[in-house]
């Protein structure tokens, strides 16, 4: 099944549900990084909650930074996703593993830590981004998310997210997203339906493995609350927009000094882009130009 994102609503509106499949792209983020079990535990449903919170956004470069940062061995996440479709990020320790916790799952609250931060940024593509910082819960992110949305946005929400990893390949990985709007917030009850009912999963992935799509699941949620599933499907993909221009443009702020003693001692440079580890390689012949066109600059 590809990465896609498909939308629905149910109680006249007053229920908005997203659900998103990122399988392939957790695996690919995998795969770039190196990631261990537990850190692609992490990253995917780190991403896969970005998916999810930029879903709400309006604008088309509208995008949304989350940065998680607990006390655990992992050290911090930081994931960019976008409207269009595409997400990318990292982890600080990719090779960091935990044995599972007490329930048999990947120990990504333990790998997090419980004490620390989730920085949460969006961005409009236009002004200042509207930034918002709260406590982590339990570290195991979808716990984390759903409270930034309660506190920060207030907005009564449930965020379920999951990775499984069986013999080194992502086989199943997504997430939902089921807020009460505000005409329907005042309304306990169907509040306290939907958190029995979500409470009432036993996770994300067991659905997927059960070859459950994403239809089916807001079926099984909300089937009897007037769903209404829309059409459009939006296919996801793990992307970077780093280049080999941006690179050299890095470059190129470091300065004549700095250019030449890595022509004198390294013979070139060697980059590295942290979100989707892509290596690129400038020659010292390429790093002498980028001096010319510093003194060209300066001279001009």
């Amino acid at each position: 099944m590809a990465d896609q994102l498909i939308r629905a609503t149910a109680a006249d509106g007053g229920i908005r549900a997203v659900g998103v499949i990122t399988t392939r792209l957790t695996d690919e983020a995998k795969r770039r990084h190196q990631l261990s079990y537990v850190a692609t535990a992490a990253l995917g449903r780190t991403m896969s909650a970005g998916l999810l919170l930029v879903s709400s956004m309006k604008r088309p470069e509208s995008r949304v930074n989350i940065r998680v940062k607990g006390d655990g061995p992992l050290g911090g996440i930081l994931i960019d996703a976008g409207l269009d479709g595409t997400v990318r990020g990292y982890v600080d320790n990719p090779g960091i593993e935990l044995p599972p916790n007490a329930k048999g799952k990947l120990d990504v609250g333990g790998a997090v830590g419980k004490d620390g931060y989730l920085y949460v940024v969006r961005d409009v593509g236009y002004g200042y981004p509207y930034s918002s910082t709260v406590e982590l819960v339990s570290g195991e992110i979808g716990d984390d998310v759903s409270y930034y949305l309660a506190t920060s946005e207030q907005t009564p929400s449930a965020l379920v997210v999951g990775v499984f990893v069986e013999a080194g390949v992502v086989t199943a990985s997504g997430g939902i997203l089921l807020q009460v709007m505000p005409k329907a917030a005042s309304d306990e009850a169907l509040v306290q339906t939907l958190e029995s009912r979500v409470e009432a999963l036993s996770g994300f992935t067991p659905l997927l493995q059960a070859g459950k799509t994403l239809p089916d699941i807001f079926q099984q949620l909300l089937g009897d609350m007037g769903l209404v599933q829309l059409p459009e499907v939006q296919l996801l993909r793990f992307q970077c927009n780093c280049s080999y221009e941006r690179v050299l443009g890095a470059l190129k702020l470091l300065g004549e000094a700095e250019l030449q003693d890595m022509i004198e001692k390294d013979n070139g440079a060697e980059a590295i882009c942290h979100f989707c580890g892509e290596v690129y390689q400038a020659s010292s012949d390429e790093l002498a130009q980028l001096i010319s066109d510093l003194r060209a600059e300066s001279s001009g």
